[in-house]
């Protein structure tokens, strides 16, 4: 069995040069004789990782971690040192001798495999790009990008390309090539059930890239009707979804460079970004915005601005994100890309909406393709910080004018007080907070001390938005109450999502775990994954994870008529949902007729009848609703 040449190891070191390798994970930034950063073995906010150019090592202060610069690559990449040296050898340009003796040993070619697969997609890519520019059947695809206000530039740049309809033909033109059937089966682009089969057909595709301009995976966007209407590659050795980021290879010198980055929810936002000029967008993959995304992130930029979809799970993911960046390091802002940023004289300018964007055009796509890449330019200056924008959610999602929906208001933002170290800066905001909602100063304080302990968790006032370590308590005291059994059926039941989804929105969901378990689900379906991995995946908070496994496994699950287990789980969160809004209105209705008595009726003639009679009205209509859903139970 052959092994690496002593001469090629030799010559990896002396030539090896240590801040550039360990820059490529860590942003590092010269301190006297030494590099320093933040270390990427544990979480730190204050620089103790260091690297010795001279002596081609690494040490943390912090956790103790060091060594040479290959093992450091060896432990960031999980590659044996047969691996690593190929690895480097074939980045610096260096031959690999290999010889039949020797103190290292080439092991299963690994790094080998990875770069023929690499080099397979390269040249898969290359092929849907030449048919996307120079072939008739690829001229759809052409003329919708075009449509959407995306240039030729970004075409070339980018390599979007064309998958054909025909299924056959990636494996014929393969196979010319010389690829073996083993090998192309191993690939990921031909279907499990069919070699021969493409597993991309009729789709734009969108060649996904590592950090160093890799093709490593595949996007596929349908151009006819029918669904999934994204269609992604597996994962495999060299792509992991939740570590990875879509254009991570093209943003990266601006993400250095500024130490900024915008993340948006799409193939079509990030293109968008980038031809108005920011050139530091990148989103993730299929997925909400991971730690591990956060982390790797982290590496080289200290600010995030978030740009997600303004309907109700763009807006979770975006709270869900500020927490993320937070527990991580991470500066976020929140972009809101109001209509004032718009050219002057078009309706959607003339918007008096506050924070969101115009009417219709919910993301960078929709303002690049409608008023061009100056106006997207100006939109993505709109930003708020992430505890104003955690501030506007607050006070839109909970009733003010009540001490329950106050209480509830308030605990919502608690989880992000407590990731803050500055004392300071938590009075600052708890200030804010009391300002924000109309309260003491003090109450808000002493309720953040009891959250702080722990004794703040119960029942509705829980928060949406957890740190791990209170999340993780939370949610071990959940019960299986209507709303986790009926998403867990569905999740055991996949088939039945459409019926869920067609029922219900996160809205009609109080539990803050049913509502990351309902985001869970519909980015599950949305990506067309079978396997419950991806589901589980897609669920950050790990004792939430554990929840939904063990509850998958109940025998409850495991009936003959699912459908109807499902559809009894709708009826029950309808109703739960019906009876929280009754209360809500028979204590509005309680208080205007406090307010008639206290002040008169013709102090409130025209404002207070107009309000009872509104509300009045509705509750004829709830009261009516509830009773047809619990006769439909009987």
């Amino acid at each position: 069995m052959p092994y690496i040449a002593e001469s090629t190891i030799r010559e990896v070191n002396d030539k090896l040069d240590a801040v550039a390798v360990v820059g490529d994970y860590v942003r590092l930034e010269k301190r006297g004789g030494r590099y320093w950063g933040l270390c990427p073995f544990h979480n730190e906010k204050t620089p103790s990782f260091t690297v010795d150019q001279d002596r081609k090592t690494y040490y943390c202060f912090g956790c103790a971690a060091g060594g040479g610069v290959i093992n450091f690559m060896m432990e960031m990449d999980k590659l044996s040192f047969p691996e690593a040296i190929e690895t480097l050898a074939r980045r610096m340009g260096i031959e690999i001798v290999y010889e039949n003796s020797g103190s290292v040993q080439k092991d299963d070619g690994k790094a080998a495999r990875l770069e023929e697969l690499a080099e397979l997609y390269r040249r898969v890519a290359v092929s849907f790009n030449h048919f996307l520019l120079k072939k008739p059947e690829g001229q759809g695809a052409k003329q919708y990008i075009i449509s959407r206000g995306i240039n030729t530039d970004m075409i070339d740049c980018f390599r979007l390309g064309y998958a054909p309809a025909d299924r056959s033909w990636l494996y014929k033109f393969l196979s010319s090539k010389g690829y073996s059937a083993e090998f192309l089966a191993s690939s990921g682009l031909f279907s499990k059930k069919n070699i021969r089969s493409a597993f991309f057909s009729d789709r734009l595709m969108f060649p996904i890239a590592d950090r160093r301009g890799k093709t490593v995976a595949f996007g596929g966007r349908i151009l006819s009707d029918g669904e999934p209407k994204y269609l992604n590659s597996g994962e495999s050795e060299s792509y992991k979804k939740r570590e990875t980021f879509y254009a991570i290879d093209l943003a990266l010198p601006a993400i250095r460079k500024t130490k900024e980055a915008y993340i948006a929810e799409g193939y079509m936002d990030v293109i968008a970004l980038h031809q108005a000029g920011i050139t530091n967008a990148v989103a993730p993959l299929g997925t909400a915005f991971t730690e591990d995304q956060a982390k790797l992130l982290r590496r080289w930029a200290e600010r995030v601005y978030l740009i997600f979809d303004t309907d109700n799970a763009g807006q979770e993911a975006a709270l869900k994100a500020i927490m993320t960046c937070r527990k991580n390091g991470l500066e976020s802002f929140v972009v809101t890309m109001d209509s004032g940023s718009l050219p002057a004289g078009t309706p959607e300018a003339s918007s008096d909406s506050e924070a969101a964007p115009p009417k219709g055009l919910k993301d960078p796509a929709d303002i690049l393709k409608k008023y061009g890449a100056e106006a997207l330019q100006k939109s993505v200056k709109c930003f708020i910080t992430d505890f104003e924008y955690l501030i506007k959610r607050g006070k839109s999602r909970f009733d003010l004018s009540d001490s329950l929906g106050k209480s509830k208001a308030a605990a919502f933002l608690f989880p992000y007080l407590k990731t803050m170290d500055s004392e300071v800066s938590r009075d600052s905001f708890i200030g804010e907070i009391a300002d924000a909602i109309g309260v003491e100063r003090q109450a808000i304080a002493a309720d953040f001390r009891r959250f702080d302990l722990g004794q703040l968790v119960s029942g509705q006032n829980r928060p949406r938005m957890e740190t791990r370590e209170a999340g993780e308590t939370a949610i071990r005291l959940l019960s299986l109450n209507d709303e986790l059994f009926l998403l867990t059926a569905v999740s055991v039941n996949r088939d039945l999502y459409s019926t869920l989804r067609s029922a219900l929105t996160i809205e009609d969901f109080e539990d803050p775990a049913a509502r990351e378990f309902f985001i869970a689900l519909e980015e599950w379906f949305r990506n067309d994954m079978p396997g419950t991995e991806d589901l589980l995946a897609r669920i950050q908070n790990g004792a939430l994870r554990n929840f939904v496994i063990q509850q998958g496994a109940s025998r409850a699950f495991s009936v003959e008529d699912p459908g109807k287990l499902v559809n009894d789980g709708i009826r029950k969160v309808k109703v739960k949902r019906l009876e929280r809004r009754l209360a809500k209105i028979v204590t509005e209705l309680r208080i205007a007729e406090n307010e008639k008595t206290r002040e008169g009726v013709s102090s409130v003639q025209g404002r207070g009848d107009t309000l009872v009679e509104d509300l009045l009205v509705e509750k004829v209509h709830l009261d009516a609703e509830l009773r047809r859903l619990k006769e439909a139970k009987e």
